[in-house]
């Protein structure tokens, strides 16, 4: 597996460019899971959790790792692995007198050292690694457009709990004065925060999938106050930039994964520039 831009001699057009599977499969799971991980990403801006999204991103390298020591496909095994420090961050932070941030950074560091004694014990594991780490989009199998399709309409199913979840963001005593269960929502919202970045891992890699998770995010935040308009603005903002960034490397021969943080970082400063002028109620 590699992360090598793709090659073009600048005579193709859009329509030819898709003309290739691996292309196509790439658009798909770009679309999909941009769409998904700005969902997510609304509320990890509002709620003040950035560290969160960069702590389960580089806690995925550990499940990674241990998927290539046990010649196993990684993604199958870092779902759950993330998953898993996701519940353990917030049962930290629940019964002990230790901050969030803290609990992120115990968990962040233990599975990081993880994945480094995981890799030490598999020799040829270079090349895998390093396609998840920096992001191997054009060459997601069918089987990622699946897992990513399944989570997206997982997620779709959990409609009726998004005003719970967005209620909660804003005023989590009041929340929990309507007796509304905190606590179980903020492990829902946790555990699909992590099967996200693990799946958008795949797509820009662990090292830059925070910012794919915020930048669609942060750039709705910038142009409406309202937290419906937010969301919706921010999963376009992310299936736009992803389409886009990956028809920009496709000519201009750059790393996919990057080249599409690029575009969302440009579209974040195009809504600053708006938000000093006008801005949607």
């Amino acid at each position: 597996m590699s992360v090598t831009p793709i090659r073009c001699t600048g005579e193709n057009d859009v329509e030819e460019m898709f003309a290739f599977g691996f292309m196509r499969r790439a658009l798909v799971a770009g679309v999909l899971v941009a769409g998904l991980s700005s969902y997510f990403g609304v509320f990890v801006v509002q709620r003040r959790l950035s560290f969160l999204g960069s702590g389960l991103a580089h806690a995925a390298f550990g499940g990674v790792a241990l998927g290539l020591l046990l010649h196993m496909e990684p993604l199958w095994i870092a779902v759950p692995f993330t998953a898993l420090v996701a519940l353990a961050i917030n049962w930290v932070k629940d019964q002990t007198q230790l901050s969030g941030d803290t609990a992120i950074g115990i968990f962040f560091a233990v599975a990081m050292a993880l994945g480094v004694i995981f890799l030490s014990l598999r020799e040829d594991y270079a090349t895998d690694a390093f396609a998840y780490l920096f992001g191997s989009i054009l060459y997601v199998s069918v089987a990622d457009i699946w897992m990513a399709a399944g989570l997206v309409a997982a997620t779709a199913g959990l409609y009726r709990w998004w005003p719970r979840w967005a209620y909660a963001t804003f005023d989590t005593e009041l929340a929990r004065a309507d007796r509304l269960s905190v606590q179980r929502d903020d492990y829902l919202l946790s555990v699909l925060l992590a099967v996200a970045i693990v799946v958008s891992a795949k797509i820009v890699g662990i090292l830059l999938v925070a910012a794919f998770l915020v930048l669609p995010a942060a750039s709705a935040r910038l142009v409406t106050t309202r937290f419906a308009m937010t969301t919706a603005i921010a999963v376009i903002v992310g299936v736009a930039t992803a389409a886009v960034g990956l028809v920009v490397s496709f000519y201009v021969d750059l790393p996919t994964g990057a080249t599409i943080i690029m575009v969302q970082a440009a579209a974040f400063v195009g809504a600053t520039f708006m938000s000093r002028t006008s801005r949607l109620t």
